[in-house]
């Protein structure tokens, strides 16, 4: 995929945009037509308001990140000046702040050059995408949550897995089991189809059952042909363990930590004919646009976007789930979170017909239990939808409320901002913590078998206040331990 570049400049008083864009087309010159697309522009905070830069960023059509004196002058640059020290408050602007928009393991592609009033320079980040012919470190695509608490019985409070607690509730439980007598039959998916069809204002040759959404993945996996696969990371794992399953080659599009995980759709190759992003994604808890989403959408390519938490958002804004305008969408929905049915196994598909009768000839000969086709039924009702939007509300404010307790430990940052029904941590001795916490009684997910997360970050499900309050309480310690 295309290199990401960061265009670190330093201006001086009276410096134009077009002077500044000038000097950084001929640095960029100097890294070669191949070398990567600009990203962001860089530079000292005192420069963030320079009309000449901020229109130099508006101009590329990059964001501006700004850095403070000590954060550049703390970058080691190859041509530091005792001039800019005295001016800025460090040796180099435009290196150093190229530097640092690169991120860890970047590289300072071309050094300062200098036009009358302005210096630019850029560095190239790290490389993002990984083959699979060629593996960095390959984290455990098959750990989840589950293996966190599995065997553990009742002595942990399980922070570990996503779906939510209380769960089924007594009138779907009721459902579940009337169904039972009719267990001599061979399930019929008809109802529970158009029931879904109808939830979400669709044509019923629009969706298709599956035993959750881990079976649709590796449908899309074996059915489609795929030349180039691409999965944006952090995210669910299964997509790239199924592929991989099918014979596929995959690479990895990492989004970073220091822009929020924030998807930009230039950041995936072009000629990917299938591309799969999560939404919200787990485990980063990020939303992301569906504005954003649908420019992925194009003739000739599978865009898959996994909206399985995304019941879990007040309103479920930003789903795709009722487009049928954008080309090659598949969105996938899974109602074993929000409804405590991860036993049952309960999922399905919405695309185009002509996908959802491709990944059907994939599946096996009644795929879905009847039990999880009553649920599925019976969770796509009026009322049943409006009890998940008032429970994406309660949860909605539990996370609120988490967040804030754990704003109480300077060493644990959030990320976000989140929306799901989890939250992704990140402190130092993150291991080390998550071990102490499971003596203390709580079950965390472990992040760094999420491919672009490493042994720092932890994933806990939102709960109710008094479980948040045992377990800032249990942090603590674990941390105080530490």
């Amino acid at each position: 995929m295309t290199a990401a570049l960061y265009l670190g400049v330093g201006a001086r008083r009276g410096t134009t945009a077009d002077e500044i864009l000038a000097l950084a087309g001929r640095t960029l010159a100097e890294a070669g037509d191949g070398a990567g697309t600009v990203a962001a522009l860089a530079t000292v905070e005192a420069k963030a308001d320079e009309p000449a830069v901020l229109a130099a960023a508006e101009r590329l059509g990059v964001p501006l990140r700004v850095y403070s004196p000590d954060e550049l002058a703390a970058q080691a640059t190859p041509h530091p000046s005792r001039t800019v020290l005295s001016a800025a408050g460090t040796p180099s602007v435009a290196e150093a702040a190229a530097l640092l928009g690169a991120g860890p393991g970047g590289v300072l592609l071309v050094g300062k050059r200098k036009s009358a009033r302005a210096t630019c320079a850029v560095a190239v980040a790290a490389p993002r995408t990984v083959s699979p012919k060629a593996p960095m470190h390959e984290p455990d695509l098959r750990h989840h949550g589950d293996a966190e608490v599995r065997g553990a019985g009742a002595e942990l409070t399980d922070l570990a897995v996503n779906v939510r607690s209380g769960t089924p509730p007594q009138w779907l439980r009721e459902r579940i089991a009337d169904s039972l007598t009719g267990l001599a039959s061979y399930p019929d998916g008809r109802a529970a189809r158009r029931a879904v069809a109808a939830r979400h204002g669709l044509p019923e040759e629009r969706v298709l059952l599956t035993a959750g959404a881990a079976e649709a993945f590796v449908l899309l996996a074996r059915a489609l042909g795929v030349r180039r696969a691409v999965v944006v990371h952090p995210q669910f794992t299964e997509p790239e363990a199924a592929l991989r399953d099918a014979g596929h080659a995959v690479e990895r599009v990492v989004l970073d930590a220091a822009d929020g995980f924030r998807l930009d759709p230039r950041a995936v190759p072009g000629d990917a004919d299938l591309v799969v992003v999560g939404n919200p994604t787990n485990p980063t808890s990020v939303l992301h646009p569906a504005a954003l989403l649908a420019r992925l959408a194009r003739p000739g390519r599978t865009l898959v976007v996994d909206e399985a938490f995304m019941d879990a958002v007040p309103g479920e804004r930003e789903s795709l789930a009722a487009r049928t305008d954008l080309p090659g969408l598949v969105v996938l929905r899974s109602l074993t979170k929000t409804w405590g049915l991860a036993g049952l196994r309960i999922g399905y598909v919405l695309a185009a017909p002509d996908t959802v009768a491709a990944l059907e000839r994939a599946q096996p000969l009644w795929p879905v239990s009847s039990p999880a086709l009553v649920a599925a039924e019976a969770c796509c009702l009026p009322a049943a939808v409006a009890e998940s939007g008032r429970a994406a509300c309660g949860v909605a404010a539990d996370r609120a409320y988490l967040e804030a307790r754990l704003t109480e430990f300077p060493t644990v940052t959030v990320c976000g901002p989140a929306a799901g029904p989890f939250l992704l941590l990140r402190l130092p001795g993150a291991s080390a913590v998550r071990n102490r916490l499971r003596s203390l009684g709580f079950a965390v997910r472990r992040g760094d078998t999420f491919p672009g997360l490493g042994p720092e970050y932890l994933r806990i499900a939102v709960r109710d206040r008094e479980t948040s309050d045992r377990f800032a309480e249990a942090l603590a310690l674990a941390l105080a331990k530490g």
